[in-house]
């Protein structure tokens, strides 16, 4: 009889700030019994034996952070690799188009994508009122166990 096969994934995660996206990045990684990793310790040329890749970072000014940018920019080319975009950030959806464009020209495939609100002490959120105290919290996890859960499918 076979043993079904697990899906081998990785998370490359940058959160800095408040860890908001770290936590989320965890409790990815549990869903998907994935390696959780920074992009400094990725080893790229193993990036093809994994079935699933998860981007994820903090957003700063509207981006993911430079960080995982410039890993992104100066990844070989990756043809048919499944992947997903995550973050958390002070308010709405993470901006996600332009890494979803470098990714593709990697030959990427962009599976899914996953945001929630994070923490800000960033002076203007406070006159703003999006500081987003709390957050994430015990629903964004659920919401971020399920999201990994359905890229198993």
């Amino acid at each position: 009889m076979n043993q079904p096969r697990i899906m081998k994934t990785l998370i490359i995660c940058v959160s800095i700030y408040q860890a908001n996206t770290h936590k989320i990045a965890k409790v990815m990684a549990e869903a998907l019994n994935a390696t959780l990793l920074e992009p400094e310790d990725v080893e790229v040329n193993t990036l093809k034996d994994y079935d699933l890749i998860g981007f994820g970072s903090g957003i700063y000014w509207s981006r993911f952070y430079k960080r995982l940018r410039n890993f992104i920019k100066k990844l070989p080319a990756l043809p048919d690799s499944r992947v997903f975009l995550f973050g958390t950030c002070g308010h709405g959806e993470i901006p996600s188009r332009p890494i979803e464009k470098l990714l593709q020209k990697k030959g990427c495939t962009v599976v899914g994508k996953f945001s929630c609100l994070g923490y800000n002490t960033f002076f203007l959120s406070r006159f703003l009122g999006r500081t987003n105290r709390g957050r994430p919290d015990t629903t964004d996890f659920k919401r971020a166990r399920e999201f990994a859960e359905s890229l198993k499918e």
